[in-house]
């Protein structure tokens, strides 16, 4: 008796990319893909009455499309035993390990060559974590330890921050931030009042010790490794 193909959805709002991943899935016979989407609520629609073995989801998606981290974390908690690999272009340890800790079971980095695609939807969907030969090397370092610290230079002298002491939604707000987003415009990607991101934000300038938006972009190089977009 033969062993049943694994079930697979796809989430990526650039269809090139997804007629990639549908291409090189599709020329698997042990996976059968049951859905692909180009945002994140088509997606949730679907899954109240579909499921899978593996939601293969981009990390980053569109201005009002529910993306990142908060994705990650709302299907780990709904759809446990869904697995979920994340595919993003930018694959820096900082991302890797916030998708990782937020319930994703592995991270793909869109830089790989796609052949190794369905090797890494079947080890996930056993179970197992996947990263990949380079990307397991980048975490394997001692400076991306999961305990790992910001190194923030805006005041012409190191100040080390404890990443975690942000909150999930505050780094989403920063993300979208340094990506050049509105207040409004984050309050209408993750519906929540501009009151709320606006507080959101205030916080997280606190806990990072910073008072401006001028002093957000001097640290962005530093922080953006650790607040990525996908």
């Amino acid at each position: 008796m033969s062993t049943p193909a694994l079930t697979v959805m796809l989430l990526d709002d650039h269809p090139v990319v997804l007629d990639g991943f549908k291409t090189q899935l599709c020329a698997a016979p042990d996976i059968k893909i049951v859905g692909t989407f180009i945002t994140s609520r088509a997606l949730l629609a679907a899954l109240r009455s579909h499921t899978c073995d593996v939601l293969l989801i981009d990390y980053s998606l569109g201005e009002r499309d529910l993306d990142g981290v908060n994705l990650v974390r709302y299907l780990s908690v709904r759809y446990e035993r869904i697995k979920v690999l994340v595919a993003s272009a930018h694959h820096d340890p900082a991302t890797m390990m916030l998708v990782m800790r937020a319930g994703a079971r592995g991270f793909f980095s869109k830089r790989q060559n796609l052949a190794e695609l369905p090797q890494a939807i079947r080890i996930v969907a056993s179970g197992q974590a996947y990263l990949g030969v380079q990307l397991a090397e980048q975490l394997s370092g001692p400076s991306y330890a999961l305990s790992e610290v910001v190194t923030l230079g805006h005041t012409g002298q190191d100040s080390r921050t404890d990443y975690d002491i942000l909150s999930p939604r505050e780094r989403e707000v920063l993300r979208c931030c340094l990506e050049g987003l509105t207040l409004t415009q984050i309050s209408e990607k993750f519906s929540r009042s501009i009151k709320t991101v606006s507080a959101q934000k205030r916080a997280a300038y606190r806990k990072l010790g910073i008072q401006n938006d001028c002093q957000l972009f001097k640290i962005g190089p530093s922080l953006k490794a650790k607040v990525n977009q996908g």
